[in-house]
């Protein structure tokens, strides 16, 4: 008797929907990220998002933090590419007046809104208005029954406080949230997500490091903590927070989920680490050819290899690629030759090969 597939975590999930984009439930992985405009203007807004929409981001947030930025906001949930998640803090008022002015999802945090009946009104109004709310947990606003605890470890505060609050959300017959507990620690992100997906297996997580630095340093422990959860099949949208552009947030996002096998959405390139015996200039062209792959949208493999001799083998499972060495390059495609060109016309002759073969 055959045995029955094991299921992903994230394929055992209640699916909601952030506008038209699905999360949870087996849906793809979604790429988030948040802008760093004032809300409050508009057209500046819009014009990020449009760069992260341009990017591949499916989601964005922006930050609601007073009463002046809801004209703007209004402004930018009617005239956005993506659906958008008003990130509210403090204020409860300011949460349900989001909901009213076009919010396609909030995100909160109970351990500072304020005393469950101010929690209890945003949460009424979200279901009156039809969309999820995603619960955001982070070391500094816990639940107060556990906060204060010595007795607990700091994972122990984030899981314990996390299903306390969802359990508050469910006895109120509200369903239809996201969950997310953040920490700038490697370890812990994958211990209290590990954990999560083991206390509520029906939630759908939101994953990510937060605070996790600049752009080397917060992709490195994006890349391990995230990585590992994608990997073990927990996680149903991220935000891959860094102190730098948010448009990085969102290619570092694409980058991790190809790496893990989940989604393309462009090439990824194979380059060969360079040695003594390389003869051309192979840091150059990798540079170059990663340059004009950007404005690629086609989910295929590109190798730029060292070597004449052995790259066309050594990246057989590459789409297409160059192998270089003395002037010359091989053109390749599938482990194939192509031809041979001139090193200084390789980088144009890959390009108007994959514009030929994959548009």
């Amino acid at each position: 008797m055959g045995s029955e597939s094991v299921r992903a975590p994230r394929e055992l999930t209640r699916q909601v929907h952030v506008g038209s984009v699905a999360v949870g439930g087996g849906a793809p992985v979604s790429v988030q990220s948040m802008c760093t405009t004032s809300t409050s203007d508009a057209e500046a807004t819009l014009a990020q998002i449009d760069r992260l929409a341009g990017a591949g981001c499916e989601i964005v947030r922006v930050a609601v933090p007073d009463a002046g930025a809801l004209d703007g906001f209004e402004e930018v949930c009617a005239r956005s590419p993506l659906p958008v998640v008003a990130d509210i803090h403090f204020d409860h008022r300011l949460a349900i007046e989001a909901c009213r002015r076009g919010a396609a999802a909030l995100r909160v945090n109970p351990g500072n809104i304020g005393d469950w009946a101010r929690v209890d009104a945003v949460i009424d109004e979200a279901g009156a208005a039809g969309i999820p709310i995603r619960i955001g947990v982070n070391a500094g606003s816990l639940d107060r029954a556990f906060a204060e605890r010595e007795d607990l470890t700091q994972v122990e505060k984030l899981v314990g406080s996390a299903t306390s609050f969802v359990g508050h959300f469910r006895a109120r017959g509200f369903d239809d949230v996201v969950l997310s507990a953040k920490a700038h620690g490697v370890p812990t992100t994958i211990e209290v997500n590990r954990a999560l997906s083991r206390e509520l297996p029906d939630v759908p997580l939101h994953v990510g490091v937060t605070e996790a630095g600049g752009a080397r340093q917060g992709t490195v422990k994006n890349a391990v903590a995230v990585g590992c959860l994608l990997m073990e099949g927990i996680g149903d949208t991220m935000r891959l927070s860094l102190t730098a552009d948010p448009v990085e947030e969102v290619n570092v996002a694409w980058d991790l989920l190809s790496a893990v096998g989940l989604r393309r959405l462009r090439p990824e390139l194979v380059s060969c680490p360079t040695c003594g015996r390389c003869q051309w200039d192979l840091m150059g062209v990798a540079a170059e050819v990663e340059r004009r792959l950007a404005d690629v949208r086609a989910p295929i493999s590109v190798a730029v290899m060292g070597c004449v001799v052995n790259g066309p083998g050594e990246a057989a499972d590459a789409d297409i690629g160059l192998a270089g060495g003395r002037g010359r390059a091989v053109l390749f495609a599938g482990g194939e030759r192509l031809r041979t060109v001139d090193e200084a016309d390789a980088v144009d002759e890959l390009m108007a090969e994959i514009g030929r073969r994959f548009g």
